[in-house]
């Protein structure tokens, strides 16, 4: 196997005597070629080999050595990756498309400095667009997104929140069952249920301020009524803004709701509802 230096003063091969006798036909290479044969050897004009005497015989000596053909010219791997990762932005919101970018620039530089030695131009400059195009969509992508996401994060805490009425009303009825069917004071009806409730976390609602140990309060009506005497649908317990052993009547009902439209209330049958604004109205707060 041999190596060549071009016109251009750069290394090429390694390449066959076969290749090199072709060359001489096309007028690539001609007598003054530097030409090495193997590993270790000086450098010496292609005339000074006996086998390639006879091919430079027939052929006219050519004005400049060409490069060799661009079938040995390698590819750039950051030209393919940074169109693969331009594509996959479609599928990430468009995040793996700024390494497919960067990507992109760093190849179409390096393929012009190796002069030919190096190919995928055209990937690389696919690329740099597609990821752009991408970049460029994630503000969209952003747009479209974060409504969705702050209405999944709503209904989850209004979940939450009908749980821990849920477990709030139960904790009553409890209370009342071990206490001659009478409900708990209520201005110290935090305090009396707490054992029956088991953690103060079912006393925050997740959408309302951690500061305060309890968002939710009693109905004062129900101060220490026996629940048989009690009408099912009379409020038990209702969301307000905040404190412990909070009680009272719909004067300390939120103003404004802190799942979308939706107030959470406990009835004395142990029952939680979701009431929309326009029906508060419609609630029953005396026993």
């Amino acid at each position: 196997m041999y190596k060549i230096i071009g016109t251009d003063q750069k290394e090429y091969g390694s390449i066959s005597a076969d290749q090199i006798c072709q060359w001489i036909g096309e007028g690539r290479v001609n007598a003054q070629t530097k030409v090495r044969a193997g590993e270790g050897t000086d450098w010496k004009p292609l005339a000074d080999f006996p086998e390639f005497v006879e091919a430079l015989k027939t052929c006219q000596p050519p004005l400049a050595i060409c490069p060799p053909p661009a079938a040995l010219a390698k590819t750039s791997g950051l030209a393919i990756a940074s169109l693969v990762l331009g594509i996959l932005g479609l599928f990430t919101c468009g995040f793996t498309a700024l390494v497919g970018l960067i990507l992109g620039i760093v190849a179409i530089s390096k393929i012009k400095k190796n002069e030919g030695r190096l190919r995928g131009q055209g990937l690389a400059i696919a690329g740099t667009i597609v990821s752009a195009v991408f970049l460029l969509m994630l503000p969209i992508y952003a747009a479209m997104l974060l409504p969705a996401l702050a209405k999944a994060k709503q209904r989850a805490q209004t979940i939450n929140c009908v749980n821990n009425m849920k477990q709030l009303a139960l904790a009553v009825r409890i209370y009342s069952t071990d206490h001659n069917d009478q409900f708990p004071p209520a201005a110290t009806w935090c305090d009396a249920i707490q054992k029956e409730a088991g953690s103060e976390r079912i006393f925050k609602c997740a959408a309302a301020d951690s500061n305060q140990r309890s968002q939710y309060a009693f109905n004062a009506k129900l101060d220490g009524l026996n629940q048989a005497k009690i009408a099912p649908g009379t409020v038990l317990l209702f969301e307000t803004e905040g404190g412990w052993n909070v009680n009272g009547g719909p004067e300390l009902m939120l103003k404004q709701s802190r799942h979308g439209r939706i107030f959470v209330v406990a009835l004395a049958d142990g029952s939680v509802q979701q009431i929309s604004e326009a029906k508060l109205g419609t609630l029953r707060w005396d026993p």
